[in-house]
């Protein structure tokens, strides 16, 4: 018979000490965030398919949980938050024009192939600024990805910005077809330079356009690509893309941020609702980005509000991944009590527990029907706050927590 105690391929089980850790950084995450006044918000889990259709741009079809309610409607695990977010701002704040805020938490869902070695659950907070276009918006959403990066113990990362407009100017300025514009995205996202000058070199291109788009692969680095690349177009779109990231760079050097900052023209998403800046971060320790965000001035149409947003992610696992690497993790307190007790000892044991309880502390009660020694082993391998025993002549303190 096949056993089932083990998990499906791209999940996994979170317990102990890993978890309450992953549960600490998530608070100090969502406090950075709450400090800059964005509110909670909870989406479904699933929703309709149409939610996360190819006409929105995000996540592809054929890596969507998809099954059928009983009206045989077609429901997708969420494999993105912005769409939900987008989708409950239209229906809920319709009317509204000043700027909204709001930050989610939970579980994504995609259907990735067991090759890519990634998980297929995993757990992402974000936020997003609805009703904004303004450049302080971008520089906001920039620096609160760091803040909340430095917030969760991270010391040394990186935060790559792009701006989708400076791509799309020059293909518009080159007159690609749709088709071709989408696979020249992914050779370019993925820095393939060969497969980039292939291509267009079977559009028939002139040579000077296809060194155009093939220097976009090389335009990465600190604020002097901005330059660079400003001798490359001549169209009005890409122009207007660079002096917006220029500006932008100023606003983050008002924050304080431009160690934690770079530019990388080639940087393209895979979900085509990104309209303006783009950006990922970036750590030691993993291979995929950490935060991913940009502005989606055109998303909420779809829904039925027609205003501009930006937002990003935090990819937590990653995160916690990361900072295990750097032996960063944060700390855990001793908490919990342990209270052992006998038959003839149980009900004095439950007020003492109330007792200490009402104080503040976490009270866990145990029936001592091993040797204390068992306990006390138990309360140091999990960091338990102390082991204290019931008997007939009062509380006997068998272990206490001793901070190193």
């Amino acid at each position: 018979m096949k056993s089932f105690i083990h998990t499906p391929e791209g999940v996994r089980d979170i317990y102990g000490s890993e978890c309450r850790q992953k549960r600490q950084i998530q608070e100090q995450i969502h406090q950075t965030f709450a400090s800059f006044g964005y509110e909670d918000i909870e989406t479904p889990t699933f929703e309709f398919f149409d939610v996360f259709g190819s006409q929105i741009g995000t996540t592809p079809s054929r890596e969507l949980y998809k099954f059928f309610d009983k009206e045989g409607n077609t429901l997708v695990l969420r494999p993105d938050f912005t769409p939900s977010i987008g989708r409950c701002a239209a229906k809920y704040f319709s009317e509204r024009t000043i700027p909204l805020r709001l930050t989610y938490l939970g579980n994504t869902y995609t259907n990735t192939s067991n090759l890519q070695g990634k998980l297929k659950e995993i757990t992402q907070m974000g936020v997003e600024l609805i009703g904004d276009y303004s450049l302080m918006a971008d520089a906001e959403a920039v620096h609160l990805a760091i803040a909340s990066l430095k917030a969760a113990g991270l010391k040394e990362f990186q935060i790559s910005i792009g701006e989708i407009g400076f791509f799309k100017g020059i293909c518009e300025e080159a007159g690609l077809e749709e088709e071709t514009e989408e696979e020249l995205r992914n050779y370019i996202s993925h820095k393939d330079y060969f497969g980039a000058e292939e291509l267009l070199n079977s559009r028939k291109l002139s040579k000077k356009k296809i060194q155009s788009f093939l220097k976009i692969t090389e335009l990465f680095g600190s604020c002097e690509v901005l330059e660079d690349a400003k001798g490359l177009v001549n169209n009005q779109r890409s122009k207007q893309a660079l002096e917006r990231l220029e500006k932008l760079y100023e606003l983050l050097k008002l924050y304080g941020d431009e160690k934690y900052v770079s530019f990388d023209l080639g940087l393209i998403s895979r979900y085509h609702y990104y309209t303006g800046i783009i950006f990922k971060g970036y750590t030691y320790g993993v291979g995929d980005a950490i935060v991913t965000g940009g502005r989606y001035d055109r998303l909420l149409s779809f829904f039925g509000k027609d205003t501009a947003s930006i937002g990003f992610v935090i990819h937590v696992d990653g995160v916690v991944q990361a900072l295990s690497s750097k032996k960063l993790l944060p700390k855990l307190k001793a908490e919990t009590i342990l209270l052992l007790y006998d038959e003839e000892t149980a009900a004095e044991a439950i007020r003492y527990a109330n007792e200490l309880r009402k104080l503040g502390d976490a009270c866990q009660l145990l029936l001592c029907d091993k040797e204390e020694e068992t306990f006390i082993n138990l309360a140091k391998r999990e960091q338990k706050k102390a082991v204290l025993k019931m008997t007939q002549k009062g509380i006997k303190k068998l272990y206490e927590f001793q901070e190193t």
